[in-house]
């Protein structure tokens, strides 16, 4: 079970190339490139934590790129990068909401004892495992702060 995504991933890209999809497989090559890119960096085998960790920097980095495509009005490479974070966050489990959200911080502030923004690091240490892939972290970072300032 600790593989379930990867394997999720490479059966996907299998049903892709049957289907002739060639739109889909490239995205779903470039996410397994990333994913093996890792486990040859780190030498070890990723886990769901680390596929996770990988699709939400290629996330926020379509959505960045997405942002300077549409200011610069490229709307042929807004398509693409809009495709590609759909299927991305395909593998994504569903976004957190803003209560679940609130829960999760007050709950990780409670349990480290946090009383100020000196104690960032250790709520942030806290809350990253169970948001990763679910909320954008900037935005949970700020949150966090907010609440310790």
């Amino acid at each position: 079970m600790a593989d379930e995504l990867k394997r999720r991933i490479q059966e996907d890209m299998k049903a892709a190339m049957r289907a002739k999809d060639s739109r889909r497989l490239g995205v779903i090559r470039m996410i397994m490139a990333a994913v093996k890119q890792r486990e040859v960096d780190e030498r070890t085998e990723l886990d769901d934590a680390g596929v996770l960790a990988v699709l939400d920097k290629m996330l926020k980095q379509r959505r960045d790129a997405l942002a300077q495509f549409r200011e610069a009005g490229r709307e042929d490479l807004v398509d693409k990068e809009s495709y590609e974070i759909e299927v991305i966050q395909a593998y994504l489990p569903p976004p957190l909401s803003e209560a679940e959200l609130d829960a999760l911080i007050d709950e990780a502030i409670q349990a480290t004892g946090a009383a100020s923004p000196k104690d960032m690091g250790k709520v942030m240490g806290r809350l990253k495992p169970l948001v990763q892939g679910r909320a954008d972290m900037g935005a949970v970072s700020g949150r966090v702060q907010q609440r310790l300032g």
